[in-house]
Protein backbone atom coordinates (compact mmCIF):
# COMPACT_ATOMS: atom_id res chain seq x y z
CA UNK A 1 0.00 0.00 0.00
CA UNK A 2 2.94 2.37 0.77
CA UNK A 3 4.35 1.62 -2.65
CA UNK A 4 1.01 2.40 -4.41
CA UNK A 5 0.41 5.40 -2.88
CA UNK A 6 4.08 6.55 -3.02
CA UNK A 7 3.40 5.98 -7.28
CA UNK A 8 0.13 7.74 -7.15
CA UNK A 9 2.04 11.15 -5.47
CA UNK A 10 4.91 10.71 -8.21
CA UNK A 11 2.51 10.48 -11.26
CA UNK A 12 0.61 13.44 -9.84
CA UNK A 13 4.40 15.29 -9.52
CA UNK A 14 4.73 13.87 -12.82
CA UNK A 15 1.47 15.43 -14.18
CA UNK A 16 1.41 18.56 -11.70
CA UNK A 17 4.94 19.05 -13.38
CA UNK A 18 4.05 18.54 -17.07
CA UNK A 19 1.33 20.35 -17.00
CA UNK A 20 2.76 23.52 -15.47
CA UNK A 21 5.99 23.42 -17.69
CA UNK A 22 3.15 23.16 -20.67
CA UNK A 23 1.81 26.10 -19.11
CA UNK A 24 4.87 28.30 -18.52
CA UNK A 25 6.22 26.81 -22.21
CA UNK A 26 3.11 28.40 -23.72
CA UNK A 27 3.89 31.97 -21.60
CA UNK A 28 7.05 32.23 -23.13
CA UNK A 29 6.63 31.12 -26.64
CA UNK A 30 5.73 33.25 -29.46
CA UNK A 31 2.37 31.90 -31.22
CA UNK A 32 0.86 32.50 -34.43
CA UNK A 33 -1.85 29.94 -35.46
CA UNK A 34 -3.93 31.86 -37.84
CA UNK A 35 -3.07 31.46 -41.68
CA UNK A 36 -2.30 34.89 -44.23
CA UNK A 37 -0.04 37.79 -43.06
CA UNK A 38 -2.59 39.53 -40.81
CA UNK A 39 -5.30 38.75 -38.50
CA UNK A 40 -7.52 41.20 -37.31
CA UNK A 41 -9.51 40.60 -32.95
CA UNK A 42 -12.35 42.97 -32.69
CA UNK A 43 -12.78 43.21 -28.62
CA UNK A 44 -16.56 44.71 -28.04
CA UNK A 45 -16.99 47.49 -25.45
CA UNK A 46 -17.86 45.48 -21.86
CA UNK A 47 -16.24 42.32 -22.97
CA UNK A 48 -14.88 40.30 -20.20
CA UNK A 49 -11.58 37.52 -19.80
CA UNK A 50 -13.62 34.53 -20.87
CA UNK A 51 -15.17 36.42 -23.87
CA UNK A 52 -11.62 37.90 -24.84
CA UNK A 53 -9.73 34.20 -24.25
CA UNK A 54 -12.61 32.72 -26.83
CA UNK A 55 -11.61 35.49 -29.62
CA UNK A 56 -8.10 35.49 -29.43
CA UNK A 57 -7.95 31.69 -28.81
CA UNK A 58 -10.56 30.85 -32.23
CA UNK A 59 -8.63 33.43 -33.79
CA UNK A 60 -5.41 31.79 -33.65
CA UNK A 61 -3.33 34.77 -31.62
CA UNK A 62 -3.01 33.18 -28.27
CA UNK A 63 -2.70 28.93 -28.02
CA UNK A 64 -5.62 28.69 -25.29
CA UNK A 65 -7.71 29.95 -23.15
CA UNK A 66 -6.26 28.84 -20.48
CA UNK A 67 -2.56 30.14 -20.96
CA UNK A 68 -4.15 33.67 -21.88
CA UNK A 69 -6.10 33.60 -18.64
CA UNK A 70 -3.77 32.41 -16.11
CA UNK A 71 -1.08 34.84 -17.29
CA UNK A 72 -3.93 37.71 -17.47
CA UNK A 73 -4.33 36.80 -14.16
CA UNK A 74 -0.64 36.42 -12.74
CA UNK A 75 -0.17 39.95 -14.89
CA UNK A 76 -3.08 41.94 -13.22
CA UNK A 77 -4.08 43.20 -16.50
CA UNK A 78 -7.49 42.05 -16.47
CA UNK A 79 -8.69 45.73 -15.96
CA UNK A 80 -6.98 47.70 -18.54
CA UNK A 81 -7.80 45.33 -21.27
CA UNK A 82 -9.23 47.97 -23.89
CA UNK A 83 -11.90 47.53 -26.07
CA UNK A 84 -11.56 48.18 -30.10
CA UNK A 85 -9.79 45.79 -33.50
CA UNK A 86 -6.50 45.20 -32.95
CA UNK A 87 -4.21 43.93 -35.63
CA UNK A 88 -2.24 41.10 -35.37
CA UNK A 89 0.70 40.02 -38.06
CA UNK A 90 3.48 38.39 -36.37
CA UNK A 91 3.96 35.73 -33.57
CA UNK A 92 3.77 36.83 -30.16
CA UNK A 93 4.13 35.59 -26.32
CA UNK A 94 0.68 35.80 -24.38
CA UNK A 95 2.73 39.17 -22.45
CA UNK A 96 2.89 40.92 -25.64
CA UNK A 97 -0.98 40.25 -26.30
CA UNK A 98 -1.64 41.08 -23.28
CA UNK A 99 0.37 43.98 -23.15
CA UNK A 100 -1.13 45.31 -26.54
CA UNK A 101 -4.61 45.01 -25.16
CA UNK A 102 -3.65 46.96 -22.03
CA UNK A 103 -2.07 49.61 -23.99
CA UNK A 104 -4.81 50.29 -26.12
CA UNK A 105 -3.06 49.97 -29.36
CA UNK A 106 -6.43 49.43 -31.93
CA UNK A 107 -6.11 49.42 -35.62
CA UNK A 108 -6.10 52.79 -36.91
CA UNK A 109 -5.32 53.74 -40.83
CA UNK A 110 -4.11 57.33 -41.47
CA UNK A 111 -6.02 59.50 -44.37
CA UNK A 112 -4.77 63.38 -44.76
CA UNK A 113 -6.77 66.22 -46.23
CA UNK A 114 -4.53 68.69 -47.15
CA UNK A 115 -5.30 72.27 -47.37
CA UNK A 116 -7.48 73.55 -50.10
CA UNK A 117 -9.27 70.72 -50.80
CA UNK A 118 -13.16 70.76 -52.07
CA UNK A 119 -15.85 68.25 -50.49
CA UNK A 120 -15.49 66.62 -53.78
CA UNK A 121 -11.87 66.39 -53.74
CA UNK A 122 -11.67 64.74 -50.54
CA UNK A 123 -14.43 62.47 -51.77
CA UNK A 124 -12.47 61.06 -54.17
CA UNK A 125 -9.44 60.94 -52.25
CA UNK A 126 -11.53 58.96 -49.18
CA UNK A 127 -12.71 56.51 -52.24
CA UNK A 128 -8.65 55.94 -53.31
CA UNK A 129 -7.34 54.92 -49.79
CA UNK A 130 -10.28 52.31 -49.54
CA UNK A 131 -12.14 53.74 -46.36
CA UNK A 132 -15.31 53.67 -48.47
CA UNK A 133 -17.22 54.99 -51.93
CA UNK A 134 -16.70 58.81 -53.03
CA UNK A 135 -21.24 59.14 -52.78
CA UNK A 136 -20.75 57.73 -49.18
CA UNK A 137 -18.55 60.69 -48.64
CA UNK A 138 -20.23 63.07 -50.55
CA UNK A 139 -23.82 62.60 -48.59
CA UNK A 140 -22.16 62.92 -45.28
CA UNK A 141 -20.77 66.13 -46.24
CA UNK A 142 -24.11 67.18 -47.90
CA UNK A 143 -25.49 67.36 -44.13
CA UNK A 144 -25.38 71.26 -43.37
CA UNK A 145 -27.25 70.73 -40.07
CA UNK A 146 -23.92 70.00 -38.13
CA UNK A 147 -22.63 73.85 -38.33
CA UNK A 148 -25.91 75.07 -38.37
CA UNK A 149 -25.28 76.22 -34.89
CA UNK A 150 -22.76 78.84 -36.44
CA UNK A 151 -23.78 78.93 -40.18
CA UNK A 152 -27.48 78.72 -40.30
CA UNK A 153 -26.79 79.35 -43.97
CA UNK A 154 -24.98 76.60 -44.35
CA UNK A 155 -26.32 73.42 -47.44
CA UNK A 156 -23.70 71.35 -47.25
CA UNK A 157 -20.63 71.44 -45.23
CA UNK A 158 -18.12 72.99 -47.75
CA UNK A 159 -15.48 74.74 -45.98
CA UNK A 160 -15.88 73.73 -42.77
CA UNK A 161 -14.34 69.80 -43.06
CA UNK A 162 -10.78 70.73 -41.36
CA UNK A 163 -7.79 69.69 -43.25
CA UNK A 164 -5.86 67.39 -41.07
CA UNK A 165 -4.65 63.53 -40.59
CA UNK A 166 -7.48 61.25 -39.13
CA UNK A 167 -6.41 57.84 -38.07
CA UNK A 168 -9.54 55.84 -38.25
CA UNK A 169 -10.52 52.40 -37.11
CA UNK A 170 -11.21 49.87 -40.48
CA UNK A 171 -14.88 50.04 -40.21
CA UNK A 172 -15.29 53.61 -39.72
CA UNK A 173 -18.19 55.18 -41.83
CA UNK A 174 -18.17 58.85 -43.82
CA UNK A 175 -20.51 60.14 -41.29
CA UNK A 176 -18.19 59.51 -38.32
CA UNK A 177 -15.01 60.87 -40.33
CA UNK A 178 -17.62 64.01 -41.64
CA UNK A 179 -18.61 64.14 -37.45
CA UNK A 180 -14.73 64.58 -36.33
CA UNK A 181 -13.54 66.96 -38.94
CA UNK A 182 -16.31 69.25 -38.77
CA UNK A 183 -15.05 68.88 -34.68
CA UNK A 184 -12.20 70.19 -35.60
CA UNK A 185 -13.05 72.81 -37.50
CA UNK A 186 -15.12 74.03 -34.75
CA UNK A 187 -11.74 73.73 -32.29
CA UNK A 188 -9.68 75.79 -35.29
CA UNK A 189 -12.10 78.73 -35.22
CA UNK A 190 -11.00 80.20 -31.83
CA UNK A 191 -12.89 82.53 -30.32
CA UNK A 192 -10.23 85.20 -30.99
CA UNK A 193 -10.52 84.18 -34.45
CA UNK A 194 -14.57 85.09 -34.47
CA UNK A 195 -14.15 88.45 -32.71
CA UNK A 196 -11.71 89.74 -34.56
CA UNK A 197 -13.68 88.86 -37.60
CA UNK A 198 -17.07 89.91 -36.21
CA UNK A 199 -15.21 92.86 -35.41
CA UNK A 200 -14.58 93.77 -38.95
CA UNK A 201 -17.85 93.37 -39.78
CA UNK A 202 -17.53 89.29 -40.96
CA UNK A 203 -19.90 86.72 -39.56
CA UNK A 204 -18.70 82.91 -39.71
CA UNK A 205 -20.01 82.80 -43.52
CA UNK A 206 -18.26 85.24 -45.04
CA UNK A 207 -14.94 84.83 -43.03
CA UNK A 208 -14.53 81.09 -44.16
CA UNK A 209 -15.33 81.96 -47.59
CA UNK A 210 -12.91 84.90 -47.23
CA UNK A 211 -10.40 82.57 -46.18
CA UNK A 212 -11.20 79.76 -48.29
CA UNK A 213 -9.90 82.40 -50.97
CA UNK A 214 -7.10 83.22 -49.23
CA UNK A 215 -6.39 79.42 -49.16
CA UNK A 216 -6.70 78.64 -52.62
CA UNK A 217 -4.65 82.31 -53.80
CA UNK A 218 -1.23 81.45 -51.93
CA UNK A 219 0.35 78.34 -49.90
CA UNK A 220 3.01 81.05 -48.82
CA UNK A 221 2.54 81.49 -44.85
CA UNK A 222 3.94 84.86 -45.11
CA UNK A 223 1.66 85.84 -47.84
CA UNK A 224 -1.87 85.18 -46.40
CA UNK A 225 -2.47 87.94 -44.69
CA UNK A 226 -1.20 90.01 -47.62
CA UNK A 227 -4.41 88.53 -49.86
CA UNK A 228 -6.28 88.84 -47.32
CA UNK A 229 -5.63 92.32 -47.08
CA UNK A 230 -5.82 92.44 -50.99
CA UNK A 231 -9.59 91.01 -50.77
CA UNK A 232 -10.71 92.73 -47.63
CA UNK A 233 -9.67 96.39 -49.56
CA UNK A 234 -11.37 95.05 -52.71
CA UNK A 235 -14.67 94.59 -50.40
CA UNK A 236 -14.38 97.89 -48.65
CA UNK A 237 -14.22 100.25 -51.97
CA UNK A 238 -16.55 97.83 -53.72
CA UNK A 239 -14.27 96.82 -56.09
CA UNK A 240 -14.92 93.10 -57.93
CA UNK A 241 -12.95 90.65 -56.43
CA UNK A 242 -12.18 88.59 -59.81
CA UNK A 243 -10.95 85.88 -58.12
CA UNK A 244 -9.78 82.68 -60.57
CA UNK A 245 -10.27 80.16 -57.84
CA UNK A 246 -14.09 81.39 -57.65
CA UNK A 247 -14.80 80.55 -61.27
CA UNK A 248 -12.59 77.06 -61.36
CA UNK A 249 -15.02 76.46 -58.11
CA UNK A 250 -18.00 77.35 -60.06
CA UNK A 251 -16.94 75.77 -63.21
CA UNK A 252 -15.74 72.36 -61.12
CA UNK A 253 -19.41 72.56 -59.72
CA UNK A 254 -21.61 72.92 -63.32
CA UNK A 255 -18.89 69.79 -64.71
CA UNK A 256 -17.54 72.25 -67.01
CA UNK A 257 -13.71 72.55 -65.65
CA UNK A 258 -11.23 71.01 -67.64
CA UNK A 259 -7.53 72.65 -65.91
CA UNK A 260 -7.80 76.02 -67.57
CA UNK A 261 -9.27 79.27 -67.46
CA UNK A 262 -10.40 80.76 -70.99
CA UNK A 263 -11.54 84.00 -71.35
CA UNK A 264 -14.99 83.17 -72.33
CA UNK A 265 -15.10 81.23 -68.84
CA UNK A 266 -14.90 84.68 -67.05
CA UNK A 267 -18.79 85.33 -68.38
CA UNK A 268 -19.59 82.01 -66.88
CA UNK A 269 -23.44 82.86 -65.03
CA UNK A 270 -23.23 81.41 -61.25
CA UNK A 271 -23.07 83.26 -58.19
CA UNK A 272 -19.47 82.05 -57.49
CA UNK A 273 -18.19 83.68 -60.49
CA UNK A 274 -17.04 87.24 -58.79
CA UNK A 275 -15.76 88.53 -62.02
CA UNK A 276 -19.56 88.62 -62.26
CA UNK A 277 -21.04 89.29 -59.36
CA UNK A 278 -19.94 91.70 -56.98
CA UNK A 279 -18.43 90.68 -53.25
CA UNK A 280 -17.92 87.78 -51.72
CA UNK A 281 -19.40 84.58 -53.39
CA UNK A 282 -22.38 82.72 -51.82
CA UNK A 283 -19.95 80.33 -49.58
CA UNK A 284 -16.71 78.66 -49.17
CA UNK A 285 -15.01 77.25 -52.26
CA UNK A 286 -12.46 74.91 -50.08
CA UNK A 287 -11.40 73.84 -46.95
CA UNK A 288 -9.10 76.44 -44.95
CA UNK A 289 -6.66 75.63 -42.69
CA UNK A 290 -6.22 77.40 -39.49
CA UNK A 291 -3.74 79.81 -40.92
CA UNK A 292 -5.79 81.33 -43.58
CA UNK A 293 -8.73 81.22 -40.85
CA UNK A 294 -6.68 83.35 -38.95
CA UNK A 295 -5.01 85.49 -42.02
CA UNK A 296 -9.12 86.16 -42.91
CA UNK A 297 -9.75 87.62 -39.28
CA UNK A 298 -6.32 89.10 -39.29
CA UNK A 299 -5.26 90.83 -42.64
CA UNK A 300 -2.39 93.09 -42.66
CA UNK A 301 -2.78 96.85 -42.93
CA UNK A 302 -1.32 97.51 -46.30
CA UNK A 303 -2.81 99.03 -49.29
CA UNK A 304 -2.53 96.33 -51.75
CA UNK A 305 -5.59 95.96 -54.07
CA UNK A 306 -3.28 94.19 -56.91
CA UNK A 307 -1.28 91.12 -56.79
CA UNK A 308 -0.14 88.75 -59.52
CA UNK A 309 1.93 85.35 -59.50
CA UNK A 310 5.83 85.35 -60.02
CA UNK A 311 6.08 82.07 -60.88
CA UNK A 312 7.76 80.64 -58.12
CA UNK A 313 5.10 80.04 -55.70
CA UNK A 314 5.20 84.06 -54.36
CA UNK A 315 3.45 86.91 -55.81
CA UNK A 316 4.09 91.02 -56.48
CA UNK A 317 2.18 93.12 -54.64
CA UNK A 318 0.80 96.44 -56.19
CA UNK A 319 -1.69 99.55 -54.94
CA UNK A 320 -1.65 101.13 -58.11
CA UNK A 321 -3.23 100.16 -61.38
CA UNK A 322 0.32 101.34 -63.58
CA UNK A 323 2.51 99.26 -60.78
CA UNK A 324 0.30 96.31 -61.13
CA UNK A 325 -0.10 96.56 -65.03
CA UNK A 326 4.44 96.65 -64.63
CA UNK A 327 4.60 93.50 -62.51
CA UNK A 328 2.13 92.02 -65.26
CA UNK A 329 4.48 92.69 -67.90
CA UNK A 330 7.96 91.65 -65.54
CA UNK A 331 6.63 88.76 -64.04
CA UNK A 332 3.79 87.19 -67.14
CA UNK A 333 4.12 88.79 -70.45
CA UNK A 334 7.97 89.08 -70.92
CA UNK A 335 9.10 85.42 -69.63
CA UNK A 336 6.56 84.32 -71.95
CA UNK A 337 8.29 86.24 -74.40
CA UNK A 338 11.38 84.53 -73.91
Amino acid sequence: MKRLALGVVLLAVVIVGGAAAWLFSGLATPYKGYEGAEQFVDIPQGAGPASIARRLASAGVVRDEVTFRFELARSGAGRRLQAGEYRFDHPMTVGDVIGKLARGDVYLRPITFREGLTIRQMAELYESKGFGTAAEFMGAAANGRLVHDIDPAARDLEGYLFPDTYALPRRATAEQLVARMVAAFQKALTPDIKDTAQARGLGVRALVTLASIVEKETGTADERPLVAAVYSNRLSIGMGLQCDPTVIYALEQAGRYDGNIRRDDLQFDSRYNTYRYAGLPPGPIAAPGRASLAAAAHPADVPYIYFVSRNDGTHAFATTLPDHNRNVFEYQIKPRRH
